[in-house]
């Protein structure tokens, strides 16, 4: 009796050690494909074939928030220019737009048109994006707004409760309104691309960014119900979760593990129509590789120490 019992836990370890194993394999098979082979062997998206026009949409709501002007966003635009396509800007502040309009049109020979809005109002200001981008042919679009805390990292109670519902507003009804209004020329045409910059902080639990990890999560679970829903009808979405890069937002150098806004970007266009939810960069995925490995009491635990560390950063003081 003892003699099958040890038997039979060594066949159930064995085949959970297998289980792992392949998992891991493949796991590490997935990152050589998207960022290692997908660029030599153009596994990706040929975005210029599906439309001649890209939208980058973000605003400027405070220092800390994520705009087409700065960072990410500001990115997109100048490699999609680069890629041909011709690109709008959608945000809020026009100097801040007509900077980037400059650098863009530097950066290649394509059209570029902004619309200036303020996505912190209701739904009623969709209309006038809807207008402005009606006559177009949308092949990208990227969703990139983003509204964080005011300083960065905070206490949740000592964020007031209308800059909650603006972050939730901002962070979550423009990526919604957006996607309606260029979704259905997209599955007219049977092409298309809407790229949906969400955030690490939507995978885990993330203290002293509660409701930002929280509207980044919605955006994440947004984003894969919309990539089962559209399956078939020519139209790839996909959810990007990066780690942190060196922007004004999150006040970090640029490092090994956190990439400048540039390098960021380009990594991460190389993995559109390889993968639909990705980290975009191979050294955040391998970041997320381990805390999959890792059990979640543990990363839990350690998030917290790391983001109690961060609230002391001297930048913010």
């Amino acid at each position: 009796m003892g003699s099958s019992c040890m038997h039979a836990f060594a066949v159930i370890g064995i085949v959970c050690t297998a289980a792992i194993s392949l998992a891991i394999l493949l796991f590490v098979w997935r990152l050589v494909k998207v960022y290692v082979l997908a660029r030599p062997l153009k596994l990706h998206a040929d975005l210029k074939e599906m439309g001649s026009w890209a939208v980058v949409t973000a605003l400027k709501v405070s220092c800390h928030v994520t705009k087409a002007t700065d960072g990410i966003g500001k990115q997109y635009a100048l490699h999609l220019a680069e890629l041909g396509l011709n690109i709008v800007l959608v945000g809020r502040s026009p100097e801040k737009l007509k900077a980037t309009e400059d650098e863009v049109r530097a950066r290649g020979n394509v059209q570029v048109k902004t619309v200036v809005v303020d996505c912190s109002g209701g739904r009623e200001i969709y209309a006038d994006v809807e207008r402005e981008l009606s006559e177009l042919e949308i092949g990208v679009l990227v969703n990139n707004v983003g509204m964080a805390y005011p300083g960065l990292y905070s206490d949740f109670l000592a964020i007031s409760r209308d800059y909650h519902a603006d972050m939730i507003n901002v962070n979550n009804l423009s990526y919604v309104m957006m996607t309606h209004i260029v979704l259905p020329q997209m599955i007219s045409r049977k092409r298309g691309t809407i790229v949906n910059i969400s955030s690490d902080s939507a995978r885990v639990p993330y203290p002293f960014l509660a409701t930002y990890s929280a509207t980044k999560a919605f955006v994440d679970f947004l984003t894969r119900s919309l990539e089962t829903e559209l399956q078939g009808t020519g139209v790839i979405i996909q959810g990007v979760l990066p780690g942190f890069v060196a922007t004004k937002m999150s006040l970090e150098d640029v490092s090994f593990y956190c990439p400048s806004a540039s390098v960021y970007v380009r990594s991460a266009l190389t993995t559109i129509g390889v993968q639909s939810r990705t980290s975009g960069y191979l050294v955040h995925a391998l970041q997320v590789l381990l805390m999959k490995i890792v059990p979640d009491f543990v990363v839990f635990k350690f998030i917290k120490l790391e983001m109690e560390k961060r609230m002391s950063h001297p930048k913010l003081t």
